[in-house]
């Protein structure tokens, strides 16, 4: 019998979860977290919240950046990991073929009939390589399109299609890719004309800033792309599995239909990592083209049981809970309800987005006094007011928030999928108490501000 044990171990080490971090991993992540006063030490979750160590509740807004679309722990997927652990199957031979990856194509596939195969792979930006990869294989051309402020991920393929210097500074060169004005079809239509571009990838809400696509244009962009010979990559990671109403954001707008789809994070029931891309059954075969190509891309953990074992539980409570219709309900109601708070705040601008991926904008007040604040935060850096407003929601009321991306005065909510009215009554409660601190000309809010304002000249020097 082995020796280990967890639950010992945790109990007796876990209580140095950030000097370990420190030490050993991302040094920065733990003093982000000191200075924001985010160092919290959680202890249990379920569902939509967490308990910390004093056994306060608090309500997540965030979903591990979209991972836990069903909330944390829902016992359908528990069950479905235990059963395929329980099974011993003959995992991952390399050389069978296991019932499970088929089982789960059929079952997302059958949300995009359009498409017919898939290749799982184990993270989002794993996907969006698959794609990239395919694409420029199936159409024989090297450039990808994508959109400025995009983001698909952080690995090289995908950090081509980065929209985002900041997370592309020092690690050129890079892959031949050219960005593009989201909505800017004569700009993609110039690109397409130099006759290289192997296909256009997409978020069709950006996560960055929660900006939908115009009206028409993942339509209009279609017929330019297929006009050319080119592809439509939709990278539906985030967006994907319920998160904007529809099953996937695309299906928003009527007549598109993608080669192909980028999905992972909810898709994993927030246990085991799984990205999966779907496709068009000649891309597919273009780059499988014969016995000698049976592996020219694969994944070492790709279709693994357990990964596959928790995606079929997720898409069958999202079936048997009606999640993506719920999605759609809540969001409708959250957003409609916090934009109805704009004409009371000077300092809220938009409310913006789809289903339970809903953006709240900042901007510039026109009080002489809130004016002079909002500059000082601006002088130092742009989105320290998001920030300023993310903090208290969780010090004072227990709510987990982001803001939607650095430099931008932008919160972004992508909550569970199960959140329910009352958590939507909270979240606009709690939102409402910390405008109007921000608005009351003083208060722990702008006291905080100036302490934000201090780090960020400290680490501008630093």
């Amino acid at each position: 019998m082995t020796g280990f044990d967890l639950r010992a171990l945790l109990a007796e080490r876990g209580g140095e979860r950030y000097e370990l971090h420190a030490r050993h991993l991302n040094h920065q992540l733990p003093r982000m977290l000191h200075t924001l006063g985010f160092d919290r030490v959680y202890e249990r979750a379920e569902g939509a919240y967490f308990w910390d160590a004093d056994g306060q509740e608090y309500l997540d807004m965030l979903a591990g950046f979209g991972v836990m679309g069903l909330g944390r722990h829902h016992p359908v997927v528990r069950q479905a990991l235990h059963d395929v652990l329980d099974a011993s199957l003959a995992d991952l031979t390399r050389f069978d073929c296991q019932p499970l990856p088929g089982l789960l194509a059929e079952k997302l596939l059958s949300h995009a009939p359009h498409l017919d195969r898939v290749f799982f792979g184990n993270s989002g930006t794993e996907a969006v390589e698959t794609a990239l990869k395919f694409a420029r294989y199936a159409t024989g051309r090297p450039r990808v399109l994508y959109c400025t402020h995009a983001f698909h991920g952080l690995t090289t393929g995908a950090l081509s299609v980065n929209g985002e210097d900041g997370f592309r500074d020092g690690f050129a060169p890079l892959l031949p890719d050219t960005a593009v004005e989201m909505g800017d079809l004569a700009a993609l239509e110039r690109e397409l004309k130099r006759g290289d571009v192997a296909g256009f990838v997409i978020e069709p809400i950006q996560g960055k800033g929660v900006h939908p696509t115009p009206p028409g244009f993942l339509r209009a962009a279609q017929e330019l792309l297929h006009r050319h010979k080119a592809l439509l990559i939709a990278d539906e990671v985030q967006t994907g599995l319920g998160r904007t109403g529809d099953f996937f954001a695309y299906q928003h707008e009527d007549g598109v239909e993608p080669d192909l789809v980028c999905v992972a994070k909810a898709l994993s029931g927030g246990y085991v990592p799984v990205g999966a891309t779907l496709g068009k059954d000649w891309i597919f075969k273009k780059v499988y083209s014969s016995m000698d190509r049976v592996l020219v891309h694969s994944a070492s953990f790709g279709s693994n049981a357990q990964a596959m074992a928790a995606g079929l539980a997720v898409l069958t409570v999202m079936e048997d809970e009606q999640l993506v219709a719920h999605a759609r309900h809540l969001g409708d109601l959250l957003r409609s309800r916090l934009a109805a708070l704009i004409g009371d705040y000077e300092l809220l601008h938009d409310v913006r987005g789809r289903g339970l991926m809903i953006g709240i904008e900042f901007g510039r007040p026109k009080s002489l006094g809130l004016r002079g604040r909002w500059t000082m935060l601006q002088a130092a850096r742009k989105g320290l007011f998001a920030q300023m407003v993310v903090v208290p929601l969780l010090q004072r009321h227990h709510i987990l928030t982001q803001v939607s991306g650095d430099h931008l005065e932008v919160i972004k909510l992508i909550p569970p999928l199960v959140i329910t009215e009352r958590d939507v009554d909270r979240f606009v409660e709690a939102f409402t108490a910390v405008m109007d601190d921000a608005h009351n000309g003083g208060g722990l809010m702008w006291d905080f501000g100036r302490t934000l304002v201090k780090q960020s000249l400290q680490t501008g020097r630093g």
